[in-house]
């Protein structure tokens, strides 16, 4: 690609970093070239199987002179053919957005992505169909506004509005025709104070499902339910970052057992597959516990863990040998695990995830077709309400057609006072963003048009 053509993107790419320096906007073409960049780098980048630069550079190549595109710029648009021209790639990486490694976006190039992603989902979704978080406490208020209300006896004097205070003083004596004095005469009717909101924070940690089902495909929209899971998040970070950074986003992976994810490397998450030893099961207590342990150390006052998963649980863990053994004499030819040194560095190395792995606990496996052990259901229960004692709540986005799944979460959720939300798996993006404005309290129906 020739220098002239991939610099507008770089340029319109930044300015809001760099708004003072900016005195033009690219054109139509440019823009409609920034976006078919940017959504092909979104695509690309949540693919199950990691792609090179060399292969990204061709598919970049490709997704901008394909047809139906502007015929002039695809016309200025070639292949490299000497030192005079750059790859798009490269010049990328010139500028920031990409590196040469596995995982080749950069924080810059997360961002960049990301708000496009998010800016196409908003302009999808009507202007009245959002709103701030629900409050869930309320109280005299942290933040002072501008705006003032007559005095309250027992409240606090340190938000008294003295100016308008005296002014109601000063109002007064005048009406009644009465010389002014100092020092001034103020009755409590005078006082007035400042008004208040109650400053809530919220803390969310989402648990996204990294188990061997969750490579399945979406029928309509040629995405698996692992990238529309990935898209979702990453639209709800860049949200968060940009209109509500006193809130807190977490992301965790889970499958036999969890680990807290680098937001910038949710678009190269991977799931757990049969190679991968016995990671690829489905632990909800891993995801509980390790949220448990994130929320309890924030200060927020609403604390949530959201749950996102295909699959009933099929795996918890046993924290004592009386557990073990009070499982061994139910089922002795029980299978139980821990994963190897080797196998968490491989992890580690491969994926940029570091295994929560509590060495005094083992994980009990237990897979039944449609069905959920007893042991793993009791344990799943235990660490869900260990967490509503804490105040936190826990919501279940299911993202699959089961009828047995479905119908076990809603039961599981019934147990601790929670929500599930059935979706549209096309549309995980909409709903979850909608649900993080909103606090959603109904369940949605797979069969909902979110057109």
């Amino acid at each position: 690609m020739q220098l002239r053509n991939i610099v507008n993107f770089v340029y319109y790419s930044t300015t809001e970093e760099n708004k003072e320096k900016t005195t033009q906007k690219p054109s139509d073409t440019d823009q409609k070239t920034l976006e078919k960049i940017l959504e092909t780098l979104a695509n690309q980048s949540m693919r199950e199987k990691n792609i090179s630069l060399k292969e990204l550079d061709d598919i970049l190549q490709n997704a901008i002179n394909e047809p139906g595109n502007d015929p002039a710029q695809a016309a200025s648009v070639d292949e490299p053919k000497n030192d005079d021209t750059k790859s798009i790639t490269k010049y990328l990486i010139e500028k920031g957005y990409l590196r040469d490694e596995k995982n080749w976006l950069t924080k810059k190039g997360f961002l960049a992505v990301g708000n496009q992603i998010l800016r196409n989902l908003m302009n999808d979704l009507k202007t009245d169909e959002f709103g701030l978080h629900e409050t869930k406490k309320i109280g005299s208020g942290t933040t002072v506004l501008d705006t003032s209300k007559k005095f309250e006896i027992g409240n606090d004097l340190k938000f008294l509005n003295v100016q308008n205070t005296i002014l109601n003083t000063i109002q007064r004596i005048s009406k009644n025709n009465t010389t002014l004095k100092f020092p001034l005469d103020i009755d409590v009717d005078d006082f007035e104070e400042f008004e208040t909101v109650n400053d809530v924070r919220a803390s969310v940690v989402y648990c996204i499902d990294l188990s061997s089902t969750m490579k399945s495909s979406l029928a309509n929209s040629g995405m698996s339910r692992i990238e529309a899971a990935k898209r979702a998040l990453w639209s709800l970070y860049i949200l968060n970052n940009k209109f509500f950074p006193n809130d807190s986003v977490s992301v965790i992976g889970f499958a036999s057992m969890a680990s807290v994810i680098d937001p910038y490397d949710i678009p190269f998450l991977k799931t757990y597959d049969a190679n991968d030893d016995f990671l690829h099961y489905t632990n909800y207590q891993a995801a509980f516990r390790l949220a448990k342990k994130i929320l309890l150390k924030n200060a927020a006052q609403n604390k949530r863990i959201v749950l996102i998963t295909d699959g009933q649980p099929s795996a918890c863990f046993v924290d004592t040998e009386h557990q073990k053994n009070k499982i061994l004499s139910e089922k002795p030819y029980s299978n139980f695990y821990v994963p190897s040194e080797s196998l968490l560095s491989k992890i580690k190395q491969e994926r940029n995830i570091k295994i929560h792995n509590d060495k005094n606990s083992l994980v009990y496996l237990c897979y039944k077709y449609k069905k959920v052990d007893p042991k793993v259901h009791e344990q799943t229960l235990a660490e869900a309400k260990k967490c509503r004692r804490e105040n936190i709540d826990i919501d279940t986005i299911v993202i699959s057609e089961e009828t047995e799944l479905l119908t076990y979460v809603q039961d599981l959720e019934k147990e601790f006072s929670g929500r599930t939300y059935h979706i549209n798996q096309n549309n995980m993006d909409k709903v979850l963003v909608i649900d993080y404005l909103f606090n959603t309290k109904k369940i949605l129906s797979s069969k909902n048009n979110w057109n």
